[in-house]
């Protein structure tokens, strides 16, 4: 005898799954959730018990006679329910969640969600009437339209986001979906820059957005969130609910997207899924086998323990949200990641949500424009067109878009360089300012005095991504006494472009992986602006937040001893790689660290492994002469790299000159 999950009957009868789970609780049968299985012969009775109507009819009835009638004010939401009824709205948040529905405050409530809240509140809502007259009515040909479109709506893939505490296996479980090794390109266990991709299973496809999971990227997180259609929260069996996981819940709820849990590291000697599902219904994600709606998975990533089951879980409930897309319309996507490439120009890895983009078609984010020039798909193939849920990289923007931007196919190039120099001319105005530069250890002693009450930030980074992430972060540190003002974001090396803007705007530059290039730096000392550069984001945070409180310790401080430009490479036995060096600038001397720069991106940062004049050992080598240089344990020195001496000093810190 053949079986039939309820939400599948659900669809069959045209009501909500939740809504049948409650009708056959009523009927005294047991269901559990709407993924619980019904036989056939069971699935028959209800749909001939609810086909008469009876109990339909018979709890309109009831309704109208017990339901209270409020009129509201437009937007119909909790908020202005609350103030129509007299009741604090946090009250009716907590009823409506009692009962498993989960909105806040003020989200707007139409349709289905309405009904829903209408019911728990034994309630009619009715916007007022004057808002509703302002209401256009549709004519005809805009309703044929609107039929013509639901017509070509296709299924399309799901768009799935993989989140979760740092070291709790998100990536490794990425990495054994996909068959690729990404956990090696990851710097310190953190991935830096967001990548989406396709994967096929059973014929059909899954597209993968891959967030980081760590606390200082949350803006990456919840801009991941927001773009998908399903949240798989991967969570350590033997760590439990960490604070990055809760974020990772709040952003999918705030998304009002399914959540999908997949408890990993069940292969270890102490992990415990069941108190993890306990803790998990602190959160109103209560698992299926306790009764509620929440899947969960118990996995092992490494030992690739039920990895298919999740991939079943994730195609299933994807059949539930109906996710349909229009093929045929223009295109429309999220920029996922940007970044400026030396060979190919700006390149934008694109998330296409709806229609399908062509090469050739022509195309607008923010404040950049183009044509699309080339797409490559996941596996670096060339493709000429793009339809829903497909990741691409696409190159023909006219400038490095930030990532999170809509793209959006237009008309015509003309018509987007116009959008986009209005767009960009709006920016600029915000941006200009007429203050004089600042000192991050000055600033305190400043704000005592009260001559400036906020504090101006320019942003540089690798990549769009990690940008974004330290913007994000650092708009979280709160201060009551101070402004913290971010005026400028951007991708590639600290330009004179932005020493000008910080030296008029009295703002410091921080460069996140990246450095000044030798103008900057030399109109920066001129004009006394306050260039600091981190490769690590958490240090970046903690000297603002102490600047704000004027707890700035003495610090260890770099200075810049020269630059030189790699012109050739040569291979030596046991020695490795040799850089045919040309001093540009300064002096290179044996004992200094130096950093290999490639197009403003630092690549790595290590000692000096042999320093020579032909076949000599120097202590030294000057500006405008020649000499072989090898970095100790790094080998990809390539010509037109930058290699820049610098030596540590201890600088103590002044809050006042």
């Amino acid at each position: 005898m053949g079986k039939i999950r309820i939400y599948q009957l659900a669809k069959e009868l045209d009501i909500k799954s939740n809504e049948l789970v409650d009708m056959l609780k009523e009927l005294g049968i047991e269901a559990k959730s709407h993924m619980s299985t019904l036989e056939e012969e069971t699935a028959k009775l209800v749909k001939e018990m609810l086909a008469g109507g009876e109990g339909k009819a018979q709890k309109e009835q009831e309704e109208e006679i017990t339901a209270e009638k409020i009129v509201v004010n437009p937007p119909v939401n909790v908020k202005n329910i609350g103030e129509a009824m007299e009741v604090n709205p946090n009250k009716i948040i907590k009823q409506l969640i009692e009962n498993g529905v989960m909105v806040n405050l003020t989200q707007n409530l139409t349709g289905d969600s309405l009904a829903e809240v209408e019911k728990i509140l034994d309630i009619k809502v009715e916007a007022k009437e004057e808002e509703k007259k302002a209401q256009p009515v549709k004519p005809k040909k805009e309703e044929r339209k609107k039929k013509k479109k639901e017509k070509d709506l296709v299924n399309r893939p799901p768009v799935v986001t993989i989140m979760g505490h740092v070291d709790h296996g998100k990536t490794q479980l990425l990495d054994v979906i996909r068959e690729a090794n990404v956990v090696a390109s990851e710097a310190g266990g953190i991935t830096q820059h967001i990548g989406a991709y396709q994967v096929d299973i059973n014929g059909r496809k899954i597209t993968f957005l891959d967030t980081p999971g760590h606390e200082a990227f949350t803006a990456m997180r919840a801009r991941g969130a927001h773009v998908t259609d399903i949240a798989i929260l991967v969570i350590a069996a033997d760590d439990g609910i960490m604070p990055q996981t809760v974020e990772a819940i709040n952003h999918a709820q705030d998304a009002g997207i399914p959540i999908i849990i997949a408890i990993n590291k069940i292969d270890k000697e102490n992990a415990n899924p069941e108190r993890v599902k306990q803790q998990l219904t602190e959160y109103h994600l209560v698992p299926e086998e306790w009764g509620g709606e929440t899947v969960c998975v118990e996995i092992s990533a490494l030992q690739k323990t039920n990895i298919e089951e999740l991939l079943e879980m994730i195609l299933l409930v994807a059949e539930m949200e109906d996710i349909k897309a229009d093929p045929k319309e223009k295109a429309s996507g999220v920029i996922i990641e940007a970044q400026l490439d030396k060979g190919r120009g700006p390149v934008a890895t694109v998330l296409i949500k709806d229609g399908t983009m062509r090469v050739g078609d022509a195309i607008m984010a923010g404040s950049t424009y183009g044509r699309v020039r080339a797409m490559i798909n996941d596996k670096g193939e060339r493709v000429k067109k793009a339809g829903p849920a497909m990741p691409v990289e696409v190159l023909g923007l006219s400038d490095v878009p930030v990532a999170g931007d809509l793209l959006e196919s237009v008309k015509s190039e003309k018509e987007a360089k116009k959008i986009a120099e209005e767009r960009r001319e709006r920016k600029r105005e915000l941006e200009l300012t007429s203050d004089r530069p600042a000192n991050l250890e000055q600033f305190f002693a400043r704000m005592q005095d009260e001559e400036v009450k906020e504090l101006k930030i320019i942003i540089k980074g690798d990549v769009q991504g990690s940008v974004e992430a330290l913007k994000d972060s650092l708009n979280q540190i709160k201060s009551d006494d101070i402004n913290l003002n971010i005026i400028h974001t951007g991708a590639g090396a600290i330009s004179e472009n932005d020493v000008i803007l910080a030296s008029a705007s009295k703002a410091i530059i921080i460069g996140f992986n990246v450095r000044p290039d030798s103008r900057a730096k030399r109109i920066a000392d001129q004009e006394g602006v306050d260039i600091r550069t981190y490769r690590i984001i958490y240090q970046v945070i903690d000297d603002v937040k102490k600047a704000l409180e004027g707890l700035l310790d003495p610090e260890i401080r770099e200075k810049v001893l020269g630059r030189a430009e790699v012109r050739d490479t040569f291979r030596v036995p046991k020695a490795g790689t040799i850089a045919g060096l040309y001093v540009t600038d300064g002096k290179i001397t044996r004992n200094s660290k130096v950093r290999v720069l490639r197009d403003g991106v630092v690549i790595h940062e290590g000692s000096i492994g042999s320093l020579k004049r032909f076949q000599d050992d120097v202590r030294e080598v000057e500006a405008n002469y020649e000499c072989g240089l090898n970095v100790e344990g790094f080998q990809d020195v390539k010509v037109g790299d930058i290699i820049e001496a610098f030596v540590l000093e201890e600088i103590k810190r002044k809050l006042s000159e």
